[in-house]
């Protein structure tokens, strides 16, 4: 059987509250996601289902447990070291997009690569935008003369242009209308037909019915895994630009 992309085991998170008091945001957390799969972590605010997605995207070190990402125990590495498998294997999209604001679409995807030996920053990035359906003609607009979908393209352009083995999206369609949150699910679920794996935290049932899987969380721990039901199908990501 194939190694799991990552796995868990009995995974806890304690936050210290006013220096003393322990605030357990996950508990004895165990589970699976194998490579091609689409998940969706979904449960009320407060359940945990964003500290699950920082402990599995290595934002953060559990306070007790484990989590091997691609065959690597990764729970106990230092801030440099999570911070070098972050930028190897983990892509990250996030509600309210974290593009910098005087920065051009292209360069704001091309600030992963600063961190590599590439000579050749703006061809990998213009990639990636073609890959998630952003037009040509805006490479050189601003995020403020973007709508929030086009904004949510380049964020996720931004997240492939390493070529991650994972994407995580933590609420991506938050900030976005209903026309546009459907054409950026198609686009992560065009993503995930090509190989990626994906998962998104959301407390939006429309959003988890285009994952595989969906794991519910309550009071740090999921409480059920079970088989999406299927969503019709949206239009092709390569035709949806909002």
């Amino acid at each position: 059987m194939e190694q799991p992309l990552i796995q868990t085991r009995e995974l806890s998170r304690v936050y210290q509250k006013d220096g003393t008091v322990g605030v357990a945001a996950l508990t004895g957390v165990s589970v699976v996601i194998r490579r091609g799969e689409f998940v969706a972590l979904v449960g009320a605010s407060g359940s945990g289902k964003s500290t699950l997605m920082n402990l599995l995207g290595c934002l953060d070190r559990p306070t007790s447990g484990s989590v091997v990402l691609d065959g690597q125990e990764v729970s106990r590495l230092d801030e440099d070291e999570l911070a070098e498998v972050r930028s190897r294997k983990v892509g990250f999209v996030f509600q309210s997009f974290n593009l910098l604001p005087r920065t051009s679409a292209l360069e704001n995807v091309e600030l992963p690569l600063l961190y590599t030996d590439r000579p050749d920053l703006a061809g990998p990035a213009r990639a990636a935008l073609e890959v998630v359906g952003f037009p040509a003609d805006r490479f050189d607009h601003h995020p403020g003369e973007l709508s929030g979908g086009q904004q949510q393209r380049v964020a996720i352009a931004r997240a492939l242009v390493n070529d991650p083995e994972i994407l995580f999206a933590d609420e991506p369609t938050g900030n976005l209308d209903s026309t546009a949150s459907d054409e950026i699910m198609a686009l992560f679920t065009e993503l995930n037909r090509q190989g990626r794996t994906v998962v998104v935290v959301t407390h939006d049932a429309e959003v988890a019915r285009h994952a595989h899987r969906v794991l519910t969380m309550q009071d740090g721990r999921i409480v059920s895994d079970t088989a999406a039901v299927a969503a019709e199908p949206g239009p092709p990501a390569e035709e949806v630009v909002s």
